[in-house]
């Protein structure tokens, strides 16, 4: 599962990147043709910048959350069960040196 994931992710990322030098090209063509000002392809090309670090964060928020259910479909423990029982292994070993 993770590596369709990472095969997904990297396809986005694929077009996204020769999206972003299409639409640079793009825009250098409207400005040269007078069409739009520098400024404003500037805020077009920031704008798409801006939209595609949102859907990074997206994409990296839907991994997490795939991963965590895979972990728990898999009954894999996380490092804060290793931690909760190493916290009860101490307790219980306090406890039986005490007693003896």
């Amino acid at each position: 599962m993770s590596d369709f994931l990472r095969k997904g992710f990297l396809l986005g990322l694929g077009a996204a990147v020769s999206g972003k030098e299409k639409l640079e090209q793009k825009l250098k063509e409207l400005v040269d043709k007078n069409e739009l000002s520098q400024e404003q392809a500037k805020t077009v090309m920031n704008n798409f910048i801006e939209k595609g670090d949102m859907k990074k964060n997206e994409w990296s928020s839907k991994q997490k959350e795939q991963t965590q259910k895979v972990i728990d479909d898999l009954g894999i423990a996380t490092k804060e069960d290793i931690t909760e029982l190493q916290a009860r292994v101490a307790q219980l070993e306090a406890k039986l040196n005490g007693e003896n």
